[in-house]
């Protein structure tokens, strides 16, 4: 009797065990930090479906497991799916898009609101002693409101940044994406423009593209020499986005004001990163959908995708944009 092995690199709560039992055998890595690479490879020899949140899928990992038919994926950026070997296996891979979007654009305005009014660094003036009566223009910042937001990456996420900037902040919102998107410029009175011209005329400029080898160093020092010197600019796509060293000249050169980052080339950053010395730049640790109920709901959505697939309902699965065509086969093989 043939039984489904489920395979997840992180641990399982009950609840969630249970529901993936019901398929059939489930192994957990229960250890500390990431699954290690031994019990991950003994482990998917024979797993038929795989639940991750960033394992590398590639030749390698495909080709020691014969059984594999889907990785699901807690997370909405698949840069870690190697699909040219995935469609060679015959694998389907599924993410989680929608859930998150609100709280990734949440995050967004944090960072924007923390860079332009200096939150980080004036918390650390008042901790280290150096508040004083008549202290004035040292502390000023720039204004949110009524400014020109620039999004690059008009997706779900930024659509949601949009209409906070819009309707919350009264900002004037540019953006530019691979498509027009006509319900934005509708709803918001949202602006297209080339990116170099979105740059030049943004007060703000959010970075959500996701990783692609176009979008690879995509923010280099001729983009960031396009923005304003008063500008601030915010990335929550994916570190490889941006040339860092670029981004490093433009801040310690007066070409931009300001920077709000969630994301980095390396991850974790490396604590003597440049970066990290700039008093003008925020940084956090990859925490752009890091709240209890969305992630909850990103790990939900990755079991319900990988029960979709395993029963055979392809079709009612988030499966990743170049993997369509394959899905569409698969499910015309299993009769849909």
């Amino acid at each position: 009797m043939y039984v489904v092995r489920i395979l997840s690199t992180k641990p399982l709560r009950a609840a969630e065990r249970a529901r993936l039992a019901t398929l059939g055998e489930v192994v957990a890595w229960e250890g500390e930090g990431p699954i290690a690479k031994s019990f991950l490879f003994d482990a998917i020899a024979d797993a038929d479906a795989l639940l991750t949140s960033g394992t590398r899928v590639d030749e390698t990992l495909l080709s020691a497991a014969p059984r594999l038919r889907v990785v699901s994926t807690s997370s909405v950026g698949y840069d870690h799916f190697d699909i040219p070997a995935m469609r060679k296996h015959r694998v389907l891979g599924a993410h989680t898009p929608g859930v998150l979007d609100e709280t990734v654009a949440d995050l967004a305005f944090a960072l924007m609101l923390a860079t332009a009014r200096r939150v980080v660094e004036l918390d650390t003036y008042v901790r280290q002693g150096h508040w004083q009566r008549g202290d004035d223009e040292v502390l000023y910042g720039v204004d949110v409101h009524h400014r020109t937001l620039g999004i690059v990456g008009m997706g779900r996420i930024g659509h949601a940044v949009a209409r906070r900037a819009r309707l919350g902040f009264g900002m004037n919102v540019l953006y530019n994406s691979r498509s027009r998107h006509e319900s934005v410029e509708q709803e918001l009175q949202a602006v297209y423009l080339d990116l170099p011209d979105l740059l030049a005329a943004s007060d703000f400029v959010v970075l959500l593209t996701p990783l692609t080898k176009e979008t690879v160093g995509l923010m280099d020092r001729q983009m960031f020499a396009k923005m304003q010197p008063s500008a601030i600019f915010i990335n929550i796509s994916r570190g490889k986005t941006v040339d860092e060293t670029a981004l490093y000249e433009a801040l310690t050169s007066g070409g931009i004001r300001a920077a709000g980052l969630d994301v980095f080339e390396q991850e974790p950053v490396p604590h003597d990163h440049p970066l990290l010395k700039l008093p003008n730049v925020v940084a956090l640790p990859h925490i752009g959908s890091a709240t209890h109920a969305t992630r909850d709901a990103m790990r939900q959505l990755a079991i319900d995708n990988l029960i979709a697939v395993i029963e055979g309902r392809i079709q009612d699965a988030k499966i990743v944009p170049e993997l369509q065509e394959l899905a569409k086969e698969l499910s015309q093989s299993c009769g849909q």
